[in-house]
């Protein structure tokens, strides 16, 4: 198997963003047991793996990525009658909100519209409207240690936007399937709910190459109640939106060599023409330091930058 193994790979066609280098090693299987075998070997040869799904919620550095990049298009999903759903981390978590509404199953109408795979929404725990799509799971299978097994959720160590796979040194893991439990509910709701969520990111997002949501919103009870125009839903939870804060700093729009904060919403950034991946996160940077600069906090990235970024330095934009 490892006979198929590629290298030197450009993964600019394979991210949202269209930035960035090549894959070192480059696999690419549509199963489970394919990708599980792989990443097994890899592990017993400490070879480095990284996954990749969609390419959305990444950034690989213009130096590429090292080691093997693990590309995983197992999409297999299986709805039984109990509210069981089995998933194979590949999918498309739209397909698989589809797969479970078309069933009758409710609690992932939030992923209608997310443009990305299970294995990259488990990853960053990503949720909207609410929800998370930790809340529903019940078991993930992996590839671990050099074993494959299934674990509880408690292993991922979910929290806001975020898992034991995003640290700064994240544990060597494959994920394979997972094991959701889902409860019944009127087919009507859950797509009403479902369309009422894709109008309103088809209102906000912008049509360009993106990441989705490059920030985490900050949760800052004091920031909040400070800002007379932020809406009261959001001051009694504590949560500042980063796009707000972005908007406010007057970025809305701003380009810089290729990349752009989005005229649509600023807590989006825009491939708006040939922007390498380095100068996508020069504006990122530029945004953290202007909203820090201004409102005296520190804006978290949700997308995760890839590969060897260690000859990165921030440098000063031009207002």
């Amino acid at each position: 198997m490892l006979d198929r193994l590629s290298r030197n790979v450009p993964l600019r066609p394979l991210t949202t963003l269209k930035a960035g280098g090549d894959a070192e090693l480059f696999f690419a299987s549509r199963s489970v047991d394919e990708i599980a075998e792989v990443a097994l070997r890899a592990q017993q040869t400490n070879l480095h793996v990284t996954t990749l799904g969609s390419g959305s919620n990444v950034l690989p550095s213009d130096d590429g990525v090292a080691g093997l990049v693990l590309y995983n298009q197992a999409a297999n999903i299986l709805v039984d009658g109990d509210g069981e759903v089995t998933a194979d981390t590949g999918c498309w978590f739209q397909d698989l909100f589809l797969a479970t509404a078309q069933a009758g199953l409710h609690g992932l109408e939030f992923a209608v519209g997310i443009p990305g795979t299970l294995g990259g929404a488990l990853v960053s725990n990503a949720g909207a409207y609410r929800s998370n799509v930790s809340d529903h799971l019940t078991e993930i299978e992996i590839v671990f240690e050099g074993e494959r097994r299934w674990v509880d959720p408690e292993f991922m160590q979910f929290s806001y936007r975020d898992s034991i796979l995003r640290r700064q040194e994240p544990p060597q893991c494959v994920m394979l399937r997972t094991r959701f439990r889902l409860p019944k509910a009127d087919a009507k709701g859950i797509y009403d709910e479902a369309r009422e969520y894709q109008r309103q990111r088809i209102s906000k997002q912008p049509a360009p190459a993106s990441a989705g949501s490059f920030f985490k919103n900050v949760y800052d009870q004091g920031l909040a109640d400070s800002l007379d125009d932020l809406p009261d839903p959001l001051k009694e939870a504590g949560v500042v939106p980063s796009g707000y804060l972005i908007e406010a700093v007057g970025l809305r729009g701003f380009k810089y060599a290729g990349a752009m904060i989005a005229n649509r919403h600023a807590n989006f950034i825009v491939n708006s023409g040939g922007a390498k991946a380095s100068a996508i996160r020069q504006l990122a940077e530029y945004a953290k330091r202007a909203v820090r600069e201004r409102f005296g906090v520190e804006l978290e990235e949700e997308v995760l930058y890839l590969g060897d970024w260690s000859g990165f330095r921030t440098e000063r934009i031009p207002d």
